[in-house]
């Protein structure tokens, strides 16, 4: 064993990235299975991308997102040419407004946009997913995301394509790209997350009326 001495603390957080430390093997480590866990992805990101604005450290997610979006949408234009409505919008169930997604895009009523600015390790654990390991575009997206795409299927009957933009400058050496999941990659899951749906706002609508009448 060698030990680095540093100077100060920055220098001593330059040190660590791209590396296994005893704070990070949790998320490294995998008791069940053989997949990886975001710790893997964010040594990779670490090694790999950049952080040119100087946002990462005072930027929240949401914030990245609302302020990535705009760009991410138009690459997504230019690469695909198609032309996609941006309003601001809500999508129910028509039997069933407790039923709902807002959308970031759409053409129609058939094909649906969701962009994602991610954390520079969820953007690349997606890349790697989908081009390196050549798993299918919906074993691609990231498993926290999985539950809001099949969501677009389940509010929308006649939604045949979600495509899902990833977006982060940092990433240079793959900083856009995009997943295309289609209806049948999800249609088992959209029915019974639509079943456990209709369950739920049943139960919160017994229990609302319960406590209003108090």
């Amino acid at each position: 064993m060698k030990s680095l001495n540093f100077d100060n603390r920055d220098e001593w957080l330059f040190a660590r990235r791209g590396k296994i430390t005893g704070s990070r093997l949790k998320d490294l480590i995998v008791k069940r299975g053989d997949g990886k866990k975001i710790g893997f992805f964010e040594v990779i990101a670490e090694r790999l991308s950049t952080d040119p604005e100087g946002l990462a450290f005072y930027e929240t997610p949401m914030e990245r997102g609302t302020r990535l979006e705009p760009e991410a949408m138009a690459r997504f234009e230019e690469d695909s040419k198609l032309e996609v409505d941006k309003s601001l919008v809500l999508w129910v169930r028509e039997e069933n407004e407790g039923i709902a997604l807002s959308p970031d895009g759409f053409i129609g009523d058939k094909v649906a946009v969701e962009c994602k600015c991610l954390s520079s390790a969820r953007h690349i654990e997606a890349y790697i997913k989908k081009f390196i390991w050549k798993l299918s575009d919906v074993e691609s997206i990231p498993a926290e995301y999985y539950e809001q795409v099949v969501q677009y299927f389940v509010v929308n009957d006649k939604l045949k394509t979600l495509h899902m933009v990833y977006y982060d400058p940092r990433v240079v050496f793959q900083d856009y790209f995009y997943l295309t999941i289609k209806r049948k990659d999800v249609e088992e899951d959209a029915k019974k997350y639509l079943e456990y749906e209709i369950q739920t706002i049943k139960e919160l609508d017994e229990i609302v009326n319960k406590i209003s009448n108090f």
